[in-house]
């Protein structure tokens, strides 16, 4: 567990500093604004249009790819557990929709440890609920499995099994009902047909149980992009 925490700890200035400075400017409260109103704790459903405004507002604000990460960690992090789980809900979608730049934000060390510390009990992990926890470790092994190039997400991921925080990997809710897609960006994995046809072909033939599971995960999502 030691070694959750010192890589929890290595980045974790770097990236509150970057937090603590905050985006300026109007872009930067047309954010704040729709992230506020993404993850209100306050409602009993989440506000789709909302996220989707979020996600639009980090593609259009040339600075959103690299502000939004921050905003989105300070919300995962709150002691609210309706509002931490709304935010990793708009974690999910903008990393299947706000392009490379956003996507390879997240995958490096620096915001991974902000999911770190939600997880290790060195930091926040001594309070944050059950279902908050679940969720991240959800979202932390879907991303090996769609996103296997990020190498540092897989390392992130494979640390925590190594120090016990997660006792075993998380079955993906293949049968999650998220709304109608946006167009999904050049960098989906999935962006390509014939990239699509190869890995079914692949995976249809294959016998591994990993394998198979991510078939079932790839047909559901390629099929609610539909």
């Amino acid at each position: 567990m030691a070694a959750a925490a010192t890589v929890a700890a290595g980045a974790g200035a770097a990236a509150g500093g970057e937090a603590a400075g905050g985006p300026p400017g109007p872009a930067a409260a047309a954010l704040e604004l729709w992230l506020n109103k993404a993850t209100d704790p306050g409602v009993s459903e989440q506000d789709w249009s909302a996220i989707q405004n979020f996600c639009d507002q980090v593609n259009t604000d040339p600075n959103g790819p690299t502000h939004a990460p921050w905003l989105l960690a300070h919300k995962i992090q709150s002691p609210q557990e309706k509002e931490s789980l709304y935010a990793l809900t708009v974690l999910e979608m903008c990393m299947n929709h706000c392009g490379e730049k956003f996507h390879s934000e997240v995958a490096k060390f620096r915001f991974l440890n902000e999911l770190i510390k939600v997880l290790s009990p060195k930091y926040l992990g001594s309070w944050t609920t059950e279902k908050v926890k679940g969720r991240v470790i959800e979202i932390l092994f879907s991303w090996t499995v769609w996103f296997p190039e990020d190498i540092k997400i897989r390392d992130a991921y494979q640390m925590l099994k190594k120090q016990g925080i997660v006792k075993q990997d998380p079955k993906l809710p293949v049968d999650k009902i998220l709304p109608p897609p946006s167009p999904w960006p050049k960098s989906s994995i999935f962006d390509a047909d014939e990239e699509k046809s190869k890995l079914l072909t692949r995976l249809l033939k294959s016998n591994h149980p990993e394998d198979l599971q991510f078939l079932k995960v790839a047909l559901v999502f390629i099929i609610s992009a539909f």
